[in-house]
């Protein structure tokens, strides 16, 4: 399993957001402690200023020290959900998956997906093009709505290893979207925070687009 370390990264996160907070909030505090201060050295004696200004802004500093506090909290929420959805991705490695995809990965081996069609369609083909701009198309014949399952068979298709774009066309000119078959290979987690799975047949995917999980393919017995 080729995950990247979660537990080091979520707490580097938090411990960040954590220190983050305090020193924040004590910047700000001694700032505004010092432009009262001085603010109350060089008022006019012979006209000074209402102490209900003070108050006000006393109200102003509390209040943004609060907000400030809310938005620490929030990112270090954000950084163990993060990692919370690493782990649980992690845990499907070796398992089959879904995903919405507009480009499928071919080898030899053939790759199964599918279409779903909100009307049904009189003929519907697949149109695969590949990084030399040649389009290959499957004709699917006619469908009626719902889920169209397809294999991509390389060999019988005539088609070269390679990475290939694809698109559906239909007489209902709806354009739904293609679902491609893999094994989730690895789970990585960038710089950024951003999760990327790493699939067979698709290579980098957002979790977003993953639509199912099939489980893990048994093991031949030994």
């Amino acid at each position: 399993m080729q995950t990247n370390p979660t537990s080091s990264s979520g707490a580097g996160a938090n411990g960040a957001a954590a220190a983050a907070a305090p020193n924040g909030a004590s910047v700000t505090s001694d700032m505004f402690t010092k432009l009262l201060v001085a603010q109350i050295q060089n008022q006019d004696p012979t006209a000074p200023t209402d102490p209900s200004t003070y108050v006000n802004q006393l109200a102003t500093l509390s209040q943004t020290e609060s907000l400030q506090s809310m938005t620490d909290a929030t990112s270090a929420n954000a950084s163990i959900l993060q990692s919370l959805q690493v782990l649980a991705m992690g845990a499907q490695v070796g398992s089959t998956l879904t995903a919405t995809s507009t480009s499928v990965t071919l080898a030899d081996a053939p790759v199964d997906g599918s279409i779903t069609l909100t009307n049904g369609t009189s003929k519907a083909n697949l149109v695969l093009t590949g990084s030399d701009g040649q389009k290959h198309s499957i004709a699917l014949g006619p469908q009626n709505a719902g889920n169209v399952p397809f294999t991509l068979d390389p060999t019988a298709l005539g088609l070269a290893p390679g990475t290939y774009s694809m698109a559906v066309e239909d007489d209902a000119a709806d354009s739904p979207p293609v679902q491609i078959t893999g094994t989730l290979s690895s789970v990585q987690l960038s710089a950024s925070g951003n999760v990327t799975l790493v699939v067979s047949n698709l290579g980098n995917v957002a979790p977003s687009a993953v639509t199912g999980f099939s489980g893990a393919t048994p093991s031949a017995p030994h």
